[in-house]
C-alpha cells in the first residue's frame, strides 16, 4: 500500500477534514487504517460513515464492529439506518441514500473530502458492465479517482490497487473485517462479472487491472476535450428556456448524441449507471418528433422535456403538490399570489368574481391533476385543462406553475392567468367574491 500511502501524502493538507464511507468490509477497513496512519502526523479529522443497510443478519454485528474501531482510533462515527426501500432496483435506492447521508456529513464537518473504497477490481468491473449495456464516453471511462462535487472532492485512494492486494494488507497486518456472503451470490450482475470474466482477464495478465485504469484515463481526457467543445456550441444555442430544438435537429448524428450525453451527464455526474443508450435514443427521438410538448421519463424523478422550440432535462419534486383553503391570502409556490379583494376593476384573466350561491364553499387552491377539466366560460360543455394549456401555447413546465382554483366540490373555477369558467361573473352582473392573481 506504499503507492497509496504516497498518494495520500501528497494529496492531503495539515487539519484536512475526511469523510470515510466504512462498511466494515476488507476494502473499507483497508482505506481507514491507511488513514489513521496519516492522522497524527497531519493533524486530520476523520469522520467514520457507516450505514446499515438492513439486509443481512450481520449488518448489526458489523455496525457494532465499525463504531469499536472507529472508537479505539478516536475516530468520530456517524451512523445511519436504512429502514425502507423506495426503489425498484434495490441497489440504486441503497446508493442513493447512502450519498445523501454522505453529503449530509460533510455539510456537517465543512469536510475538504469524501473518500470510498472503490479499488481496481471495481473499476474493471464498472467498465465492462457499461461497454456491454451501452453508456457515454464517460460512461465507459468508469469512474475517476478524483472528482470534484460541489465544495469538496470524492476521492478513491485504492483504485491503482487489486482486490487481492487489499486483503494481503488486511490479513499481513492482522486486521480484522467482515465479508459480505452476498458478493458470492450470482444473483448480482456485478457478482457473475466478478466472478466469471475478471479472473480470466488476470491470468493473461496480473496487472490488466493497470491497464484498465489507463484507458478509463485516456478515455477521460478524451470526454473532457470533447465536452470543452460541446459546452460551448450548447451555449450558442440555448437560452434561460432551454436548448433550441430547431438547432439541435441541425446537427449531424454524432454531435446531437453528445450534446444530449453532455445533459445526461451533468444531471447523473456520478450515477451514470443509471443511463444508457436507451435512453440517449428516446430523448433524440422526442427531438425529431413532430409533437410540440413531449417528455421521457428519467432514473431518479426526473424528465427530459420538450416544450415547443425548448429542450431540458427537469427534476419531479412532487414536494410541489398543493391543497390549500382561502380565507384572505394565499401565497403560492410560484411565489405569487390569490386573494379576496374588496374591489378591482378590469376583465383580464388575472381577476374572477363569484357570486357565492353558485359555488359550494370553501374555495380551494391547489395544484394541478391528472384529467383536470373545467367549464370554460362562453364556451359549452368541458374541456381538458391540459388541452386549454395546449391551446393557449403555454410550455410545459410553465403549466406546472399555474395553481387551480376550485369550489369545495372540487368544481374547476378558475386558472388564474389563463382561463376563466362559467362561474364568473361580469362587473356589472350579482357577486360578492373578488379573487385576484397577482405577484407576492
Amino acid at each position: 500500500m506504499k503507492r497509496v500511502l504516497l498518494y495520500l501524502n501528497s494529496l492531503l493538507k495539515e487539519n484536512d477534514t475526511i469523510i470515510v464511507a466504512t462498511s466494515g468490509g476488507p476494502d473499507s477497513m483497508c482505506l481507514l487504517h491507511l488513514m489513521c496512519e496519516l492522522k497524527s502526523k497531519l493533524n486530520l479529522k476523520i469522520i467514520v460513515a457507516h450505514v446499515n443497510h438492513k439486509l443481512r443478519a450481520e449488518s448489526e454485528e458489523e455496525a457494532l464492529f465499525v463504531k469499536e474501531v472507529s472508537d479505539k482510533y478516536n475516530l468520530i462515527y456517524e451512523y445511519m439506518e436504512i429502514l425502507e426501500y423506495n426503489d425498484d432496483n434495490l441497489e440504486n435506492d441503497a446508493r442513493t441514500k447512502r450519498y445523501e447521508f454522505f453529503n449530509k456529513l460533510v455539510k456537517k464537518y465543512h469536510a475538504n473530502y469524501l473518500m470510498t473504497a472503490h479499488h481496481g477490481d471495481d473499476l474493471m468491473e464498472t467498465i465492462l458492465m457499461r461497454l456491454t449495456r451501452g453508456s457515454s464516453l464517460k460512461g465507459y471511462s468508469g469512474f475517476k479517482k478524483e472528482f470534484a462535487y460541489e465544495d469538496y472532492t470524492i476521492v478513491r485512494p485504492l483504485i491503482t490497487e487489486t482486490k487481492k492486494d487489499i486483503q494481503n494488507y488486511m490479513d499481513e497486518h492482522g486486521y480484522k473485517y467482515y465479508i459480505d456472503q452476498s458478493n458470492f451470490s450470482e444473483n448480482y450482475t456485478r457478482n457473475r462479472y466478478r466472478m466469471k470474466v475478471l479472473p480470466f482477464l488476470k491470468n493473461e495478465d496480473p496487472l490488466v487491472h493497470r491497464k484498465f485504469l489507463k484507458f478509463s484515463e485516456e478515455l477521460t481526457d478524451v470526454n473532457n476535450f470533447l465536452e470543452k467543445y460541446i459546452e460551448n456550441l450548447i451555449n450558442e444555442i440555448s437560452d434561460e428556456e432551454g436548448i433550441k430544438v430547431t438547432e439541435l435537429r441541425k446537427l449531424d448524428k454524432f454531435l446531437l448524441k453528445k450534446v444530449i450525453e453532455y445533459t445526461l451527464t451533468k444531471i447523473y455526474i456520478d450515477d451514470l449507471f443509471l443511463i444508457n443508450d436507451k435512453h440517449t435514443n428516446l430523448i433524440i427521438g422526442m427531438i425529431r418528433s413532430d409533437k410540440s410538448n413531449n417528455q421521457v421519463n428519467l432514473p431518479n424523478n426526473y424528465r427530459a422535456v420538450k416544450s415547443y422550440n425548448n429542450y431540458k432535462i427537469v427534476k419531479e419534486n412532487k414536494e410541489n403538490e398543493y391543497e390549500y383553503i382561502l380565507e384572505d391570502k394565499i401565497i403560492l409556490p410560484n411565489n405569487k399570489i390569490i386573494k379576496k379583494v374588496e374591489k378591482k376593476e378590469g376583465k383580464s384573466n388575472y381577476i374572477l368574481r363569484l357570486n357565492s350561491k353558485d359555488i359550494e364553499l370553501p374555495i380551494k387552491v391547489r395544484s394541478r391533476q391528472n384529467g383536470d377539466r373545467m367549464s370554460v366560460k362562453n364556451l359549452k360543455g368541458t374541456k381538458k385543462v391540459k388541452d386549454i394549456y395546449i391551446d393557449e401555447k403555454i410550455p410545459v413546465e410553465k403549466r406546472r406553475e399555474i395553481p387551480i382554483v376550485t369550489d369545495s366540490n372540487d368544481t374547476i373555477l378558475w386558472l388564474p392567468g389563463v382561463k376563466k369558467s362559467k362561474f364568473d361573473v361580469e362587473s356589472n352582473g350579482i357577486y360578492d367574491i373578488i379573487l385576484s392573481y397577482e405577484e407576492e
